[in-house]
């Protein structure tokens, strides 16, 4: 995942810790692109790092069955402002069906202390399907 920063991942500055599909970590340090006007970071950084490890994460597990997902819902709750540091999220499933996946995630500071919470579900589609008109293909 860091080999290639793509788009999103590369403008915040993200850094994978860990991957898999159970568990998904990373950490960026604020700078000046994650802040609003009133110098606090952005609900839409960490609405954004929520819904990236939690994808992250049901991909690697849809992955393993041949499929892919999308994100359906983005339930995003801001617990405390932050103007500076290094902040961590850490993401993990809630519920894994056919269909369906539900993950949770935690944005924490540098003393530990939780910025933000949120769920994210995702749909799983099959390798074979379809998007809004367009057929996605799971293979690459």
């Amino acid at each position: 995942m860091n080999a290639n920063p793509g788009g999103w991942n590369r403008a915040m500055g993200l850094s994978f810790v860990r991957v898999s599909a159970d568990e998904v970590v990373a950490e960026w340090q604020v700078q000046a692109q994650h802040l609003q006007p009133y110098g606090i970071v952005h609900g839409g950084v960490h609405s954004g790092v929520i819904e990236t490890l939690c994808s992250v994460g049901a991909a690697c597990h849809a992955g393993a069955a041949g499929s892919a997902v999308v994100g359906l819902e983005n339930h995003t709750s801001f617990l405390h402002a932050v103007r500076s540091g290094k902040l961590r999220a850490r993401a993990s499933p809630l519920s894994r069906g056919r269909r369906t996946q539900i993950w949770e995630a935690t944005i924490v500071d540098e003393g530990e202390r939780k910025v933000a919470t949120g769920r994210v579900r995702l749909l799983c589609l099959p390798a074979d399907g379809e998007l809004a008109g367009q057929k996605i293909d799971v293979r690459g």
